[in-house]
């Protein structure tokens, strides 16, 4: 059953932009290691793509994943495998987010896998078959030289593959947001993954409607410049999806579990 998430929605009257005609978007939030949540609303998107039917088939469909999809819920290796596996079956645009970054960097830099375990990572080792008293007697010297036996290459592969920003149509999909007033080329990686306040607090136009997570909200922040998608689904068991086609604009989510324990 496809349900409807309140919205925050503030500021002037909204602009319409639009997608392509014959094109449908479908962007993501941040899984963050939730792979029944992701699962369940892969399987709303579906059904939700068949029923609108007319004027697109699946292959002109397109799924974004706004990044995190690891690190905090019980199963990031499960997710990346049902990412990869979502790939070959559709179109598919994957967006580096931050938690992402952490891991890749993690190999190489010991104070960012300290940063990474203490922002959930400790959660993505696990669901790679790390038992939790090998992981609580580890050293962080230890656990990076454990990363390589523990992380297939497909999975570090797949993420250094995520893009940085997606434009279709007037929408900007990226992971947390833009520096505005930088023109969209110019933008710095870690505007694009770890911006918050500069971008939230900004009301100008950016030129076109941008799409983000990153920055949880208990419910979709839509507002004249920017739609927030980030509902913590790691926590509530909200996860959220936006979809597109010409002006139209709707909201699909997963009902809430309380979260995890």
């Amino acid at each position: 059953m496809l349900s409807k998430i309140r919205q925050i929605i503030r500021g002037n009257a909204l602009p319409q932009p639009t997608v392509p005609a014959g094109q449908r978007v479908y962007a993501i939030g941040d899984i963050h290691g939730r792979l029944d949540l992701f699962e369940e609303l892969v399987g709303l998107i579906e059904a939700d793509d068949a029923a609108r039917g007319a004027g697109c088939s699946s292959s002109e469909t397109t799924i974004v994943l706004l990044g995190d999809l690891i690190d905090r819920g019980p199963d990031s290796a499960g997710v990346l495998d049902a990412a990869i596996a979502l790939c070959a079956r559709r179109p598919v645009r994957l967006i580096a987010g931050n938690h992402e970054e952490m891991l890749l960097t993690a190999f190489e830099r010991r104070e960012v896998l300290r940063s990474f375990i203490t922002y959930g990572g400790r959660e993505t080792l696990l669901s790679y078959g790390l038992d939790r008293d090998g992981y609580n007697e580890a050293t962080l010297d230890e656990l990076q030289a454990l990363l390589p036996s523990l992380i297939p290459e497909r999975h570090l592969a797949f993420m250094r593959a995520m893009e940085n920003q997606v434009r279709i149509g007037d929408y900007l999909f990226v992971h947390a947001g833009i520096r505005p007033g930088v023109d969209l080329e110019l933008q710095r990686l870690s505007d694009l993954r770890w911006i918050r306040r500069e971008f939230l607090e900004d009301k100008r136009d950016h030129g076109v409607m941008v799409i983000h997570g990153h920055t949880i909200a208990d419910a979709v922040d839509e507002r004249a410049n920017r739609i927030g998608i980030d509902t913590g689904a790691y926590a509530s068991g909200v996860l959220t999806a936006v979809g597109l086609e010409g002006t139209a604009r709707w909201y699909l989510n997963t009902l809430g579990d309380g979260g995890l324990e």
